[in-house]
């Protein structure tokens, strides 16, 4: 029996290159930081000094001139957002900054998911011309808006693009582009998210001001851009970039700012909606707790609210809408609930056609379900199955939108690039990542569409990349099973996408079990030989009553660290469990 009643491998995870100079640090951090590809000391440097110039960003020196004519001339700038919350700390991020440097005639525009759809197009720039703005500044989209961005220079509008989406083989015609993803980019990272890309135009536009002596001239305080970067850090957590260097240092120093209470009070105010605390925020309650109830405005309602929680100034506003999201969450829960349930039941229905040609890659859709919601659906059935999974919702004439997920070894955007070469007419638009991606057919393409997906997949994947598996960083010993030990691990570094919390494997005899909250089970463990005993909780078991009695497990486990009155001790989180006795 298994905790989440799927079979895996509890594996060792696999060292990267050379072995790695790590000399001075403890055995197990040693370990731990050399699969993951980090060969020296200095590669953990989290401070902004560790930064790379930001003119290394290819069109960067352009973006930056058009900029300072808006600073100099006062235009009017429109700033328009994708509807995630990469997408919102983007827009919040641009528009507090630039207002930092003085521009005054700011705006924004985020398109509502159910009326308009991703980016930059031709029906957002008759939005925006309603603003009448001099310039547009794309962040987090724009670089597949080629008709977008026609239709703002038709009529006269300057656009500047912000992005890191892979770009497609046609560019469109911006006035600049700033996007680390372009192909002769010689920027070191690649993976920064959209935020991540604005706040680098905004350290380059403040070097290029300070050489041109504007703030001494205008007798205005240079701009500490320090104080926004909270924003970069849920933005870059919340879009589930791999974390490199780059983005540890930029999450890193957001999460300071955050923790010592000297962040925006929209994000205060969604910790403390969370029912987290700011002084012990790490950067999985980003990802867990407070970035989505941010998203559950764009999923749910519109995605203004969500850049108004983030902007706003008034701690009491902020609450309020903080607790306006918090319920939008909740009503995305319900509804994710309820769809997973109806795709478990779709996948139960593959299975017993062909219970051994389950296809590589996975199509679900169904009449009646939530295009806000689809994205985490995929996610959650990836999890479950281990394949590729895109889930479709109606859209508008005729049209499914699909939302995909992937898994290591399986570029998504390149599978949906071979489908568009193939089968040209069958894709009206897509875009995205390697492990997510967003696209558009109409709903009588829909069967042919997941046949071949799932053949494309299939040549793209090998039968051992299908066999779910439990990465353990080895076991610890007792002096590692500490309170301790699990502090130092919460410190030392930035955890996350590509860059995982540690892992380690053992086998423990179970002193006590009970079920906690109807789907979690709350153990105290015993290590074999051992009298010391350890607490361990496991999240959505399943068929929790089933664990009752057992005597021994084969685990899979994270350091926790259990807050009550006060008190910290030490509590495993178990990721993976096997009944043994």
């Amino acid at each position: 029996m298994y905790l989440q009643g799927v079979k895996r491998i509890i594996a060792p995870r696999p060292h990267q290159g050379e072995p790695a100079n790590l000399t001075g640090l403890d055995p197990v951090l040693q370990r731990i930081f050399s699969s993951r590809g980090i060969q020296t000391v200095e590669e953990l440097d989290r401070s902004l000094a560790k930064l790379p110039s930001p003119w290394l960003l290819s069109g960067m020196q352009t973006m930056v001139e058009h900029l300072i004519a808006v600073i100099k001339e006062q235009q009017a700038l429109t700033v328009v957002a994708d509807f995630d919350a990469d997408g919102a700390t983007s827009c919040a991020l641009a528009i507090k900054g630039l207002a930092l440097f003085g521009v005054k005639r700011l705006n924004f525009v985020v398109p509502n998911r159910f009326e308009y759809g991703y980016g930059l197009t031709p029906e957002i720039v008759e939005l925006v011309k309603r603003q009448q703005p001099d310039v547009v500044l794309t962040v987090d989209n724009g670089i597949s808006s080629l008709a977008g961005v026609q239709a703002a220079k038709a009529a006269g509008i300057k656009v500047l693009i912000t992005d890191h989406h892979l770009p497609g083989h046609e560019m469109p015609a911006a006035d600049a582009i700033v996007n680390p993803n372009l192909p002769e980019d010689k920027f070191p990272s690649r993976n920064i998210a959209g935020v991540g890309v604005m706040f680098y135009v905004l350290m380059a536009l403040r070097i290029r001001l300070r050489e041109l002596h504007w703030f001494e001239d205008k007798r205005m305080a240079e701009p500490n851009l320090a104080q926004l970067l909270d924003y970069v850090a849920l933005g870059t957590v919340a879009d589930v970039v791999a974390l490199d260097q780059v983005n540890r240092v930029l999450v890193h120093q957001g999460l300071l700012r955050i923790r010592s209470g000297q962040c925006q009070c929209g994000i205060k105010a969604l910790v403390e909606v969370s029912g987290r605390r700011l002084a012990n925020i790490h950067a999985a309650d980003l990802g867990f707790s407070i970035a989505p109830r941010l998203n559950a405005a764009g999923r749910m309602d519109d995605m203004s609210l969500g850049i108004q929680c983030l902007l706003t100034d008034d701690a009491g506003l902020a609450k309020d809408i903080a607790e306006q999201l918090d319920v939008l969450n909740q009503d995305r829960k319900e509804i994710e609930g309820q769809m997973k349930n109806e795709a478990m039941a779709l996948l139960a229905e593959m299975r017993a056609l062909d219970e051994k040609h389950v296809p590589a890659g996975v199509c679900l859709y169904d009449a009646n379900w939530h295009q806000g919601v689809i994205g985490i659906l995929a996610s959650r059935i990836k999890d479950r199955v281990h394949r590729p999974v895109i889930a479709f919702a109606p859209a508008d004439n005729g049209e499914l939108k699909g939302s995909a997920r992937s898994i290591a070894g399986v570029h998504i955007r390149d599978v949906l690039s071979d489908i568009a070469a193939t089968h040209p007419q069958i894709l009206s638009k897509f875009g995205g990542h390697a492990m997510a991606a967003g696209l558009s057919i109409k709903l009588h393409d829909y069967p042919h569409f997941a046949l071949l997906f799932a053949d494309i997949v299939a040549n793209k994947l090998h039968q051992a990349d299908l066999q779910q598996k439990a990465w353990s960083d080895g076991q610890l010993d007792p002096e590692h099973l500490t309170l301790a030990f699990a502090e130092q691990l919460q410190q030392v570094a930035i955890w996350g996408q590509a860059f995982p919390e540690p892992a380690f494997d053992g086998i423990f005899d179970v002193y006590q079990c009970r079920i906690v909250g109807k789907q979690h089970l709350k153990f105290v463990l015993k290590l074999p030989f051992s009298n010391v005993l350890i607490d361990a909780i496991a999240f959505f078991a399943d068929k929790p009553e089933s664990w009752l009695g057992c005597r021994k497990v084969n685990a899979v486990y994270k350091l926790d660290i259990n807050e009550y009155r006060g008190q910290r001790s030490l509590q495993l989180q178990l990721q993976y469990l096997e009944k043994m006795e």
